[in-house]
């Protein structure tokens, strides 16, 4: 498209308020935190207000191998994901306040399937991460994550 304006600055304000040819705006990236599960490090995005949690990582068409994104929650419960908007695989792991993983759940993408934490196990944490990452990386329930964010 040829720009009529001359001001490159404005006619790229201009196309992207117009949104021609992309995917709906998404919400601003978290702040962004290193884990470690095992002598691995993981580069996590993190939704900790419940804004944040329900944008999670919809639209994102993809993530660097060690990347993911840790979900905080506000009291310990039984937590549940989904899929919506989501075109990535994801695993996803949901950790207790000790920073010990109760389960992981493999979940397909667009889909409205509830992944949820073991019922008998509140958590405070869930971390996303590339379809398989956990097992490829021989992470299992009762491994520790490291360098959680403080609880309040």
């Amino acid at each position: 498209m040829k720009n009529p304006l001359g001001n490159p600055r404005l006619f790229i304000a201009l196309l992207a308020c117009a949104g021609l040819g992309h995917a709906p705006v998404q919400a601003q990236p978290g702040k962004s935190m290193q884990l470690s599960a095992g002598m691995h490090l993981i580069q996590a995005e993190v939704a900790a207000t419940e804004e944040q949690r329900e944008q999670g990582l919809m639209y994102r068409e993809k993530m660097p191998a060690n990347a993911g994104m840790l979900f905080v929650f506000g009291a310990p419960a039984t937590q549940c994901m989904w899929m919506k908007n989501t075109p990535l695989p994801l695993s996803v792991a949901f950790i207790d306040a000790g920073g010990k993983i109760v389960n992981i759940e493999d979940m397909q993408p667009h889909t409205l399937d509830s992944h949820c934490s073991t019922r008998t196990v509140p958590v405070r944490y869930a971390l996303e991460m590339n379809l398989g990452w956990f097992r490829q990386h021989n992470i299992k329930p009762g491994m520790s994550i490291g360098n959680l964010p403080p609880l309040r």
